[in-house]
């Protein structure tokens, strides 16, 4: 890499670069163009500068500056050199370290932890321009050259570290990264109200390690320095009350159930009114986390999202060929905030919480506007949807002044008969949003949940959906087939996914339309053995589809599915699950989705021999391959590659089919899928 992101930084300045750019500053000719001696907050992220909403450097640094307060970016620092850090003085207030979008580690590595080698956040798509553990280095370096400086610390990063957690890369249990950062507060889930609240307390001249009270924050201390509340709770043992001891660092590090034990806690405790103070002991430290934030009212969203965002990344990296994050999301808009989905392997509960947070139809529409002003806009919007597009209201009333149900979920195992089950709004949002001058189009790509949307008996939805916010393809999410599997995922049954299939295709046929499912399937999740694997193979058989590309189950930080991973137990009811971990096994749950493949024959054909299923090792038409064929009969070129490929196999066009028209019980059709999801929502 010749340009380090200390070069990138320091090399531009947005004078004389286009009337009405309003970039914050990154470098000290920009702030003299301002009129600036001194910034009141730096903020330092993993990420190119990218203002535009959906990346929380954007919408910090603007809430800040929206306050008053005098904010300057350094983005992608070359963290080998102090000086890189210091390009825009010392701040007076304190410097803000967040990762970027996603964490750091997820960022450089895939789930069989081999480097990648791009990186859609950073200049022309380039990796090598953060480092490991951004977080942890990027704060050592800002204590080395600010030493007392306040340091906050946030984004999914910091936000799915802040208590003992296990590291899938180190393969062990890591401490806070409160501990290793050296950072004095940790800003956890969306950080917009705790910042203000922190800014205006540094702002009185209050010391940052006597803050210790903003809800959505975790701090570090010694125990004299605890609260006379907390350390009277923590010496009688009570179990009930405002407090909540998790096992410490030492007990989670040393013993996995007692790993679980704490993770159930903090799974159960995530929600602003019935959430209690959770603490953690760390040696002779103890990490406390407070509740989290209220949610955010429908103005509150609406003034975030009317900020002045330039809605692209900085001009500096125009000749870099940009950043790449942004075509995702250029075009697109979020909705809304938080998902009551409760799938396993996301970390949402932990970051954005269960409540849903949404923004006004007038909001939604004035940024639609906006968009079709912009020079390079062809008509067509590409989302209008939050983590889940389809969850544009409150799971049930009772949140509003009980909060989030503990010890179950909105719609698993069962959907919950308090749920609110209603598109009639998000429906009247997409009507008003297609009627717009110059909108062509609106796709919805953040996710239908189907089991929500199998429970609307009002079939308007759907329809509409299928008629005019599909292109061809619509991406669903059931990850597997297998019941026991979809129970540790915490989705829906195989039954219900198959019922919304069947109407897919049926409201298609009305509408003479011809358009097709693309399943995102997950391989090699705790629960799934060889035996499951074969039946999601045989699965994909029935339907004649092979995913182009299988994502890995990943055991990212803050999961109930990493929790299984680690501990080989379920937190929710302390049972055993089966993890697959060896490469070996993993490479042949992989294989097993994509049997079709030349290059997986011996790893499929070893897996069904393992799972005892030689039944489907053959000739028939529900066989997955054809049976090795004799050595002498090797070398025939055509014949050799069609045994490789294995029975019913696509090659060419074929390959394109998708889950299809329901024709006799099967599925085929167009389609491209597979692909791991980075959703636009982390940060």
């Amino acid at each position: 890499m010749k340009d380090t992101g200390q070069q990138i930084n320091c090399l531009y300045s947005t004078k004389g670069k286009g009337e009405g750019m309003s970039f914050l500053p990154i470098s000290k000719e920009d702030m003299k163009e301002r009129g600036w001696d001194q910034l009141d907050f730096l903020l330092i992220s993993g990420d190119a500068y990218v203002d535009h909403p959906s990346f929380g450097t954007a919408i910090i640094s603007r809430i800040l500056e929206k306050e008053g307060y005098r904010v300057g970016i350094i983005a992608q620092p070359d963290w080998k050199s102090v000086d890189a850090f210091k390009i825009l003085g010392r701040p007076k207030y304190a410097v803000l370290v967040t990762s970027g979008v996603i964490d750091s580690m997820v960022n450089h590595y895939t789930a069989s932890k081999k480097v990648r080698s791009d990186d859609v956040y950073s200049p022309g798509g380039k990796a090598g321009y953060r480092p490991d553990r951004a977080v942890i280095v990027y704060c050592n370096r800002v204590r080395e050259a600010f030493k007392d400086i306040p340091i906050i610390i946030g984004g999914i990063e910091a936000s799915l570290r802040r208590f003992a957690h296990y590291d899938y890369w180190d393969d062990k249990v890591r401490r806070s990264i409160l501990q290793d950062s050296r950072a004095n507060l940790l800003v956890y889930g969306m950080g917009e109200k705790p910042i203000l609240e922190i800014a205006g307390m540094l702002k009185q001249g209050i010391p940052v390690n006597e803050i210790k009270e903003v809800r959505g924050t975790a701090y570090i201390a010694s125990y004299e320095d605890l609260s006379d509340e907390i350390k009277e709770h923590m010496d009688s043992g009570a179990k009930k009350g405002k407090y909540a001891v998790l096992p410490s660092f030492e007990e989670v590090s040393e013993d996995k159930v007692e790993y679980a034990k704490a993770f159930k806690i903090q799974y159960e405790e995530q929600d602003a009114i019935t959430g209690r103070t959770l603490i953690q002991k760390h040696g002779d430290k103890y990490v406390v986390q407070n509740p989290p934030i209220m949610p955010l009212s429908e103005k509150e969203m609406d003034r975030i999202y009317a900020l002045p965002y330039e809605r692209t990344y900085h001009p500096i990296y125009e000749k870099y060929g940009g950043i790449p994050a942004i075509k995702e999301v250029e075009f697109s808009i979020t909705s809304h905030r938080g998902c009551y989905g409760g799938c396993s392997f996301c970390a949402l509960n932990f970051h954005q919480g269960r409540v849903i947070q949404r923004r006004s139809q007038k909001s939604v529409i004035n940024e639609a506007r906006k968009l079709t002003m912009l020079p390079n806009f062809k008509g067509y919007i590409h989302d209008v949807g939050g983590p889940t597009a389809n969850f544009r209201g409150r799971a049930c009333e009772k949140q509003d002044k009980s909060g989030v149900c503990k010890n179950r979920q909105c719609l698993y195992p069962e959907p919950c008969k308090n749920l609110i089950v209603d598109h009639s709004e998000y429906l009247d949002l997409l009507r008003k949003l297609r009627e717009l001058p110059g909108v062509k189009k609106i796709f919805i790509r953040s996710g239908i949940r189907y089991d929500y949307l199998m429970l609307d008996k009002n079939d308007e939805f759907f329809t509409e959906l299928c008629e005019h916010h599909v292109s061809g393809q619509l991406k669903v999410a059931p990850e597997h087939v297998v019941n026991r599997v979809l129970h540790r995922m915490g989705k829906p049954s195989r039954e219900v996914y198959d019922r919304f299939v069947k109407k897919f295709y049926e409201i298609n046929q009305k509408l003479n339309k011809e358009q097709y499912l693309v399943p995102y399937l997950i391989s090699s999740h705790p629960g799934s053995d060889l035996k499951a694997a074969v039946e999601l193979a045989v699965y994909l058989n029935k339907i004649k589809y092979t995913p182009e590309q299988v994502q890995d189950f990943y055991p990212t930080p803050g999961t109930l599915s990493t929790c299984m991973f680690y501990t080989g137990l379920d937190p929710r009811d302390m049972k055993k699950v089966y993890v697959p971990k060896s490469p070996k096994e993993k490479a042949m749950q992989r294989a097993l989705l994509q049997y079709r493949k030349k290059e997986n024959y011996n790893l499929v054909y070893e897996a069904l021999k393992l799972a005892g299923r030689e039944d489907l090792i053959g000739y028939g038409k529900d066989c997955l391959i054809k049976p090795p064929k004799a050595p002498k009969q090797h070398g025939t070129g055509r014949q050799e590659e069609k045994n490789s490929l294995g029975h019913g196999s696509k090659t060419g066009e074929g390959r394109k089919k998708a889950a299809g028209k329901a024709k006799g019980g099967r599925t085929g059709g167009k389609s491209r899928a597979g692909s791991l999801r980075e959703r636009k929502k982390k940060r």
